[in-house]
């Protein structure tokens, strides 16, 4: 079942997950044209935006665990897994800065009051250098720099979870989950105790 699986997703195209993952985007803008996001389209565009970059950033950090402990192989679609998330994260950050808050100096306000905002920005600023990197040509000249900078992705995570919880009024189940996750998610990619000491060992040259 699991190699079927598996020998399924290597033939399948990644441009499909691109095509696939973008057609949201359009498709809620429309919904917020024509009023089908609610009474408040623009906060329910910011937060379907917001929170589809959320799941993407889940998923991302869900897929080296699932070949670790499930032998499921998803590492070739982890870079459009990722981009997508960039996508959603700025569309989320274009509603809020275009269509609601609209006033330059109010934006850097509530960057600078707003805790919640502040928290995303800072996801968003750590965003963007493994967006720009996610290409072969930045793998090959940075080398191992590459693998420590997108390690930046835990981070983000974390800051985005708490972005998510800090928005909503009240103790909401929703945002806890996600914290959870990718709290759960991060826990599992710590080296167990022998890995840990076969690096220890290496580390000092024994």
């Amino acid at each position: 079942m699991r190699d079927r699986l598996n020998q399924s997703l290597r033939h399948l195209p990644t441009w499909v997950v691109y095509i696939v993952g973008t057609l949201p985007a359009p498709w809620l803008f429309y919904q917020g044209l024509t009023g089908g996001l609610g009474v408040e389209p623009i906060k329910a565009l910011e937060h379907e935006y917001g929170e589809l970059a959320l799941q993407l950033l889940v998923f991302s950090l869900a897929i080296t665990p699932l070949r670790k402990f499930a032998g499921i192989n998803l590492l070739k679609f982890r870079r459009a897994v990722g981009l997508l998330c960039f996508l959603y994260v700025t569309c989320h950050l274009m509603v809020w800065l275009v269509l609601d808050v609209q006033i330059p100096g109010q934006i850097w306000a509530d960057i600078l009051k707003r805790p919640y905002i502040t928290i995303g920005m800072a996801g968003f600023l750590l965003l963007l250098p493994l967006a720009v990197t996610s290409n072969n040509w930045s793998i090959r000249r940075l080398g191992p720099l590459w693998r420590k900078l997108h390690r930046a992705s835990y981070v983000i995570g974390l800051l985005g979870a708490v972005h998510f919880i800090l928005l909503v009024k009240g103790v909401q189940i929703e945002p806890l989950i996600y914290l959870a996750l990718i709290v759960g998610l991060l826990l599992l990619r710590l080296p167990t105790g022998r890995a840990a000491s076969s690096g220890r060992v290496r580390r000092q040259g024994v």
